[in-house]
């Protein structure tokens, strides 16, 4: 019997779709979050190209984030509710707030029993792995809610780090980031009927900046652009600092190889977007992996940081207090199979919504304890909406608890769309309110200014509920700062 010529046609597709690979029915999506250290908001090719001639960057690579980018959600407006790793990282997993979890500096331990994404998912049936970069302190041994990890202590080191796997001292060969995307990828390729979640923290861009070959000096010859910013010092650092102290600063500074006019932010250590733009490589390759083994579609993929990072804006060389360099982050969410690709969200995103959303992906129901909220509404938005999610949130709480010894003094600060409210505990002088749209560089002070005073007094009033909603409690103002106040020189 002849074969109709149309029938060819029927038949192809169906060889086509008996090979391919397609997400089993009710099976819910693969994860991948990637959580790289200190990296900025701006610290993308993507965002550089999108800044135009305000961006400080435009020489910087890297292609794979804007390969995320260019496949997925990018969120404009992402932020860290603490500018500090351990801190954020202890939200991230948790999607509570730091002082909820009882992380408020790098040297704490992440509690054993703090609930996180991973437990609720490996309850749900997933596989489950952590790679690289954990900093909670030093803390050793397996990393909680994980069945299986490949981690180091503390910051670890670039070159030949010693991984613990599974709790067990394990020598390594090579460059950091590259070693813990070859331990992800293991777990990849251990084929599995589960789905699985994967985390890697990546060391770079953390201090001391310390490429592989392959990008060691390539940006030796960049310079930043300037900012209006670099010559706005911090008010807590103008307010304290003296003559003397700055001209101690600028010494350290050029003993210590941080740079010889950091004040100014003119100088930069080009390492840390040499590392950047390596690790940025490793991702490649694990995305390159992903596509290998057909699992792209099926797999939300998250990047983002656990902190932004000064380059002498404000005079400062750091992170920890309020302003937009320190507490904003990139955040891109890739789901072929859900997320419309190369679309930008301008909602205000928080590191504790990532747990809630990951959750929800998962059909997980979101832990009563949380903090953040599901980010789906946002992520699966209609392109044609211009105005924000209805009932998203429009403003949200950060707080900072300074350290023993830390360089940054405690801050809290309410942040909305447009305005940002900054309050030292202890010193109201101290106190900051800038409008971002028209002074987005923060330098101008609406603080006391009579004209502002209704403004102020409702974002004061809503950075006090969000405070009593959060149980958060100021901590008590010390006297003096126990090291130089300006923030510049603190890399922990």
């Amino acid at each position: 019997m002849a074969v109709r010529p149309w029938t060819w046609l029927i038949l192809l597709s169906a060889a086509v779709l008996a090979c391919a690979r397609p997400q089993a029915p009710g099976r819910p999506p693969n994860f991948v979050l990637i959580v790289a250290d200190d990296q900025r908001y701006d610290a993308l090719a993507e965002v550089q190209r999108e800044q135009g001639e305000r961006g400080r960057f435009p020489w910087l690579r890297t292609a794979a984030l804007d390969r995320l980018a260019q496949e997925g959600v990018r969120l404009r407006n992402a932020f860290v509710v603490n500018s500090l790793c351990s801190p954020s990282r202890a939200s991230i997993l948790t999607g509570r707030y730091p002082h909820a979890v009882g992380v408020l500096d790098n040297h704490t331990a992440f509690p054993t029993d703090a609930p996180t994404f991973a437990h609720a998912l490996a309850a749900r049936g997933y596989r489950t792995g952590y790679f690289g970069k954990w900093h909670m302190g030093r803390q050793s041994g397996p990393r909680p809610g994980f069945e299986h990890s490949a981690s180091y202590l503390g910051h670890g080191e670039y070159f030949d780090c010693e991984f613990e796997v599974d709790g067990v001292p394990t020598p390594t060969r090579g460059w950091v980031d590259d070693v813990s995307v070859q331990f992800a990828e293991r777990f990849l390729r251990r084929r599995s009927e589960q789905p699985f979640l994967v985390v890697l923290g990546l060391k770079s861009g953390h201090s001391p900046f310390e490429p592989p070959e392959s990008w060691r000096g390539a940006y030796a010859d960049a310079t930043p652009r300037a900012t209006p910013n670099l010559d706005a010092p911090a008010i807590y650092a103008r307010a304290r600092g003296t003559d003397a102290q700055r001209a101690a600063r600028r010494r350290r500074q050029g003993r210590e190889g941080n740079g010889a006019d950091l004040e100014g932010g003119r100088d930069l250590d080009q390492g840390y977007f040499e590392t950047l733009s390596a690790a940025d490589d490793a991702l490649g390759r694990l995305l390159e992996v992903l596509d290998e083994l057909e699992l792209a579609r099926d797999t939300v993929v998250v990047f983002t940081s656990d902190n932004g990072m000064y380059f002498g804006e404000h005079g400062l060389r750091d992170k920890r207090t309020a302003y937009e360099e320190s507490i904003r982050t990139p955040l891109i969410v890739r789901y072929p199979r859900r997320l419309a690709a190369g679309v930008v969200r301008d909602e205000l995103a928080l590191s504790v919504d990532i747990a809630p959303t990951l959750l929800d992906y998962a059909g997980v129901p979101p832990q009563a304890q949380a903090h953040g909220r599901s980010l789906r509404a946002v992520l699966e938005a209609p392109l044609a909406a211009e105005a924000s999610v209805r009932g998203w949130r429009e403003s949200f709480f950060y707080a900072y608890v300074a350290e023993r010894g830390s360089l940054a003094p405690s801050v809290t600060a309410l942040r909305t769309a447009r305005h940002k409210l900054v309050v030292y505990p202890g010193h109201p002088e101290w106190t900051e309110l800038f409008d971002l749209l028209d002074d987005p560089y923060e330098t101008r002070n609406l603080a006391g200014r009579a004209e502002h005073a209704e403004l102020f007094a409702a974002l004061a009033a809503e950075r006090e509920r969000l405070a009593s909603e959060l149980l958060f409690v100021a901590p008590s103002p010390r006297s003096e700062f126990e090291r130089d106040p300006s923030g510049a020189l603190d890399e922990d």
